[in-house]
């Protein structure tokens, strides 16, 4: 490779060659947007290729099949769930993971503070330092922020890409709510490192933020080789509430009823969905391991 990846470990000063992977489901307006990255991407120097995605799964097929020869950093376009499939198509690659928020929720890019303006993601792409972040595996399948069973996974999994589309983030707000009289909140038998817990819903966290700009764990970080694991107790609305307010004001932490367990194995036992950077992803019991071999991201400026 010309530039390699070893010159973009720090700023780069070197035009980079980027397969940027649109999702098109992003819709009309942000397809405007994103058409003013790539000019700016390319008003930077670097050489661009855009490849959109037709079907759920695409992304991950086309960050396997990227060449390392021709391409430097794969910029996704899309959500965390894009994001998500490239990062599974990336085992074993040595291409650098680039972000580009279109989708519902941007967990990762809140979480390593991506300016919003074409102008800053473009200069992010073109330049911006490479670090290593370490990702999770659920059953096999990777996930970069956070995977959840109990309550958690409940609401993700009564989500539509309709409702998800009209209402965008606030769609989690609203599936909390509604599952909130519905949910069984049944226990969970936990092991984290080998010690049992027993708790009604919990969450992974492999970074700091949560739904957004929610802070859930607010000790955990992607260049941290470790979970912070968020272990909610209550049951019914007014816990549901609770944990809302704690989320909103990033203070989930204090209450008395949430504990945040740090560890690397986490096994989760009885039946139910696992969700994973806001997708099912598997189903209980499911085993939640850190992944041996870390992504390289871009990060900003």
């Amino acid at each position: 490779m010309t530039n390699s990846l070893s010159q973009a470990a720090g700023e780069s000063s070197v035009p980079r060659r980027i397969l940027v992977v649109f999702n098109p489901a992003a819709g009309r307006a942000r397809r405007s947007r994103f058409e003013r990255i790539v000019a700016a991407l390319r008003g930077f120097g670097c050489a661009v290729t855009v490849v959109e995605t037709d079907a759920p799964g695409h992304a991950e097929t086309l960050a396997r099949e990227a060449s390392e020869t021709d391409y430097d950093v794969i910029a996704v376009a899309g959500g965390d769930g894009t994001i998500n499939e490239a990062v599974n198509g990336l085992k074993g690659r040595n291409l650098v993971l680039g972000v580009i928020p279109l989708g519902t929720a941007n967990v990762v890019a809140d979480e390593i503070r991506l300016h919003r303006s074409p102008a800053a993601i473009a200069r992010t792409l073109a330049h911006g330092p490479v670090k290593p972040i370490y990702v999770g595996i659920a059953n096999g399948r990777r996930f970069v922020m956070m995977a959840g069973a109990g309550f958690d996974a409940n609401v993700v999994s009564k989500i539509s890409l309709g409702l998800k589309k009209v209402l965008g983030p606030l769609a989690y707000v609203w599936g909390a709510v509604r599952q909130s009289f519905s949910d069984p909140f049944a226990d969970r038998d936990i092991v984290i490192d080998g010690t049992a817990y027993r708790t009604v819903s919990m969450v992974a966290c492999n970074g700091r933020r949560y739904g957004g700009p929610f802070v859930a764990a607010p000790g955990a970080s992607l260049t941290e080789n470790a979970f912070h694991v968020v272990l909610m107790e209550g049951r019914g609305w007014f816990s549901v509430a609770r944990y809302g307010i704690g989320l909103m004001l990033g203070r989930i932490s204090m209450w008395s009823d949430v504990r945040i367990i740090e560890g690397r194995d986490v096994k989760v036992e009885g039946g139910g969905p696992v969700q994973a950077d806001g997708d099912i992803v598997t189903n209980l019991p499911v085993r939640i391991s850190m992944d041996s071999e870390p992504v390289k991201l871009v990060y900003p400026v």
